[in-house]
């Protein structure tokens, strides 16, 4: 096989391994293998089958049990699956097998984790709990972890710093991982498969007593190990409630509140998840939009609801650029949790 690049090998790098005929990625001092394959979970009236996008709970004008799924590679108006076990707004992570939504708003506060097997369609089925109630957290994980992060609950919790872990194929409560280097509710993630980012949140200011800020914090952690959370850089702007979505190489933020603390914006940013260092503008949403929900395959990225509508618009992930029209949800809806079987940390 062809050897590497003479010096130090950039983050993030891919080659092509001719002994194992596999794509691999640089990251954190070694090679990883990059899975290539695509789930086949597109309907039969899709020209392209391709993997499944999942839209779970959500709110508008009250708490929805509602959950979705879309064809990635395709466009059109997301299908019914099925529905939660409780109405609420809550956060989403999968392996290629399973879909979780934990905690979220009902409009109360809850620690349920409901689960989902992503290639079939039905309703969910109780998964365990977490280790605090909260809404508007952030969730992610890779094929064996699913990780929940920060969000705001009924005191003493107020801004969670805390970061939840569980296994995915198997079913009970979360256990402890860390904690994020800021208690923060609006924060969003996603990974890839050795690293899982939270960022942007509103944030209760210290020494400032009730005052509420938005915060452009971007944390990382090493999802097979425990431990906190990891400072990696600043968002461009002030945001919260973005949807989010990744590849194994660049994840990215899309829309949310920015500025003023209820202001939407169109703005997308991105990194490159196996460095460090502040987002980079990638280009515009169709609409600004805050609270929608995100998934995303190897290729595209999928913003989907906002508190006005129930419009989906789609990125080409490694193409920076402004959004197009994919389709609608089922109901419109915001504040759903997004994820997908094809996502950046798998």
């Amino acid at each position: 096989m062809s050897l590497p690049p003479s010096g130090e090998i950039p983050q993030g790098a891919i080659r092509f391994n001719t002994d194992s005929q596999r794509l691999e990625f640089y990251a954190q001092g070694e090679w990883w293998v990059m899975s290539t394959d695509t789930p086949n979970l597109g309907r039969s009236v899709d020209p392209t089958p391709g993997a499944r996008g999942i839209f779970m709970g959500g709110f508008n004008p009250s708490a929805s049990d509602r959950i979705d799924y879309i064809n990635i590679a395709s466009t059109g108006n997301a299908i019914d699956f099925g529905n939660l076990s409780e109405a609420r707004y809550g956060r989403s992570t999968a392996s290629r097998t399973r879909a979780l939504c934990g905690s979220g708003g009902t409009p109360g506060y809850t620690d349920r984790i409901d689960f989902i097997t992503i290639a079939t369609t039905g309703d969910a089925i109780d998964f365990g709990n977490q280790s605090v109630s909260t809404f508007e957290g952030g969730a992610t994980g890779n094929e064996t972890r699913g990780l929940f992060a920060g969000g705001y609950g009924a005191s003493p919790v107020k801004s969670a710093d805390t970061i939840d872990y569980v296994t995915i194929a198997t079913t009970g409560d979360a256990k402890d991982f860390g904690n994020l280097t800021f208690g923060g509710w609006g924060t969003r993630g996603f990974s890839s498969p050795t690293r899982g980012i939270f960022g942007c949140g509103y944030t209760v200011a210290k020494n400032s007593g009730p005052t509420i800020v938005v915060n452009n914090i971007i944390n990382f952690v090493t999802i097979a190990t425990l431990g906190d959370a990891t400072d990696f850089g600043d968002l461009s702007i002030k945001r919260t409630v973005s949807a989010t979505g990744s590849n194994p190489v660049r994840g990215v933020w899309m829309g949310g509140s920015g500025g003023s603390p209820y202001a939407a914006t169109d703005q997308i940013q991105y990194i490159e998840i196996a460095s460090g260092g502040n987002a980079i503008l990638f280009g515009d949403l169709s609409t600004a939009t805050k609270h929608a929900a995100g998934c995303s395959s190897r290729i595209r990225a999928v913003c989907a609801g906002n508190p006005s509508s129930a419009t989906m618009t789609y990125i080409q992930i490694m193409n920076l650029g402004n959004s197009v029209g994919f389709g609608d949800l089922s109901e419109a809806r915001y504040g759903s949790g997004g994820t997908s079987n094809d996502h950046g940390g798998l």
